[in-house]
């Protein structure tokens, strides 16, 4: 079924965002050379105070985790109500400001500018009316835990150099004060009902307290200095080391405020529903978090809807997909048939399990060419989680810096190799590295696109795109014929019926007040989970709510734009260039794509 909710004439910022933007005229006259640059230098100067006033918001998102280094000395406060008011009048003002641009004067570059930012600037204030800074922590995302991650110097902020050193101590600097306001948020979240549930603060304690440390030395702030290079003049590791124990140990006192914090007043408040339609003005907090995240105006119901067929339609795959495995028990039982299978398990070492995933990705360069004409200069680094975080990551990518000073890596997270399956390596590959994160991130960084769009990645508006450009690269599998092995067909069906659980239970419990374990349940029944993996992902639908209905909405956009070209162009159509048409503007909204491909098609009959 078509994913919007009314048509695509022209693009629809109104639409998802309900922003008043100037709607481009069909029957405008076109603009003369000199009219063109000069709005589109209007835009320009309007995107790049957007970027910097969004960099310096929030550094570790929208800067560092999207590959710009620039800002890595920074933590930013973007929980503070005084920051988080300043940073949405600004916003608002910018927003002003480009409604006096007459967009008709702008030659295609600069008007798909113009209607990027007036999406991005709408986005962030599509969320300002509802108070998510008291909300500050939960146990997927928080910053202390975030700030730990990248201790190891590995991610997205390496630490290779004295000045780079330097940067990541001055974040930990930061961290106290922000930890502080934390709770400062939290202690106002609990006078007004704006909690998470009991369950979120237990699942966090563990979290901090793990991070806590009764000697500085032995901190996870301080293990840099363990690692710092041989190269580093002998004054710069005496100032370092100095500044890291320093650091360390206000950070230990900050945790150990926090920790109690959470353990005497906060989980006392904390709420036993799971979802934010018991939240003040839930229904429509959670009703502008679909937007958010999906760019769509789809209601929670008509969610549920698609994500019920959806599940049906996978599992109705799977069980004709059970007999070429050998299966023959109840449904259910067949995912944890499949893990219990040793001829899955080949491996003895964790890198023969890099050895695989670069067969797989040697074998998917091969294929790209007949699908994508616009690839990257940047070739993919496959890589071991680091051990530090290796027990509670999840395999991911994490983009190339746009300066040079890290690669595009996926990380295989590789706990016990012996159990380590072959059935979900191609369609994670697809997915986390190429074609998908890797080949849009990496091309991000190439394409000459302006900054807040270069790096346009991790905002929530951005999810719908990227991670629905990911999923609809596992879908490539089947063309490049990596699912003639049943069992990484399973592996793909398993992945997607995962995506398609999750239109279910996010709505469910977000819009039709359906308890954690009811959605747990469900999650059990459908996907063969244990009771602890499917809690754990229900748990992270609960603090992200809208988020994980990215995934699908996002690719099935994307296979409808695709199925609409292959009809209306019939010979004239092909992979290369309809890629290229997704890929070659960089991260688009989905109004914004939808546009773009329409006009495609058009151009092509």
């Amino acid at each position: 079924m078509p994913l919007n909710v009314q048509p695509l004439r022209t693009l629809v910022i109104a639409a998802a965002l309900g922003a008043a933007v100037p709607m481009m005229s069909v029957q405008a006259a076109a603009p003369t050379a000199a009219q063109a640059q000069a709005a589109a230098q209007q835009v320009d100067r309007i995107a790049a105070r957007f970027y910097d006033l969004r960099a310096k918001y929030d550094p570790m998102l929208y800067a560092t985790a999207n590959g710009d280094s620039r800002y890595d000395d920074q933590l930013g406060m973007a929980i503070a109500p005084t920051v988080r008011a300043r940073y949405l009048a600004d916003n608002h003002a910018l927003l002003r400001q480009l409604q006096t641009i007459d967009a008709s004067r702008l030659a295609p570059k600069g008007r798909l500018n113009y209607d990027i930012l007036a999406f991005e600037i709408g986005s962030q204030l599509d969320l300002e009316k509802f108070p998510e800074h008291l909300l500050p922590l939960n146990h997927f995302d928080n910053m202390p835990s975030n700030l730990a991650n990248y201790a190891g110097g590995t991610g997205s902020q390496p630490l290779e150099t004295p000045a780079q050193y330097r940067a990541y101590l001055s974040r930990l600097e930061q961290l106290p004060a922000w930890i502080d306001q934390a709770i400062a948020n939290m202690k106002e979240g609990i006078r007004v009902g704006v909690v998470q549930p009991k369950i979120v603060t237990e699942r966090m304690l563990p979290q901090f307290r793990q991070l806590r440390s009764a000697k500085a030395d032995a901190s996870v702030f301080y293990s840099p200095v363990a690692r710092m290079p041989a190269s580093f003049s002998d004054a710069d590791k005496r100032t370092l080391a100095a500044g890291y124990r320093q650091a360390a140990e206000k950070i230990d006192a900050a945790l150990g405020r926090l920790v109690g914090f959470l353990e005497t007043d906060y989980l006392k408040a904390g709420r036993t529903t799971a979802g934010y339609g018991a939240l003040p003005d839930g229904a429509a907090w959670y009703q502008a978090r679909i937007r958010n995240n999906t760019n769509l105006n789809l209601t929670p119901a008509a969610i549920h809807a698609l994500g019920l067929k959806e599940v049906a339609r996978i599992r109705q795959q799977m069980a004709a997909l059970a007999p070429q495995l050998g299966y023959q028990g109840p449904l259910e039982r067949f995912p944890h048939w499949v893990e219990e299978q040793a001829k899955f398990k080949p491996f003895k070492t964790d890198q023969e399990v890099l050895a695989r995933y670069r067969e797989i990705y040697a074998t998917v360069e091969g294929k790209l060419p007949a699908y994508f004409s616009l690839l990257p200069k940047a070739r993919l680094s496959i890589q071991l989680e680091p051990e530090l975080t290796r027990a509670t990551a999840s395999d991911h990518y994490t983009p190339v810096a746009a300066d040079g000073s890290h690669p595009g890596v996926f990380w295989a997270v590789v706990n016990d190799p012996k159990q380590y399956s072959t059935v979900g390596m191609s369609t994670l590959l697809l997915h986390e590295g190429v074609p998908g994160h890797h080949l849009h991130a990496a091309l991000l960084k190439e394409l000459p696109l302006p900054d807040f769009r270069k790096f346009f990645t991790e905002h929530p508006s951005a999810a719908a795109y990227g991670e629905g450009w990911a999923l609809y690269c596992e879908t490539l599998g089947r063309d490049f014929g990596l699912y003639e092995d049943p069992a990484a067909y399973f592996g793909h069906l398993n992945d997607e019926l995962l995506r398609g659980v999750r239109l279910v239970v996010d709505t469910g419990m977000h819009a039709q007040g359906w308890s954690r374990e009811k959605a747990i349940a469900y999650a059990v029944e459908n996907l063969g989970y244990g009771e602890a993996e499917a809690a754990n992902q229900i748990e992270r639908y609960m603090v992200w709510p809208g988020q994980a209905l990215a995934y699908k909405i996002g690719a099935l956009k994307i296979l409808e734009l695709r199925a609409k070209a292959q009809k209306a162009l019939g010979a004239k159509f092909s992979f290369p260039a309809f890629h290229a048409v997704v890929l070659g503007d960089g991260t688009l909204p989905l109004p914004i794509l939808e546009a773009q491909v329409n006009r495609w098609i058009a151009a092509t009959k």
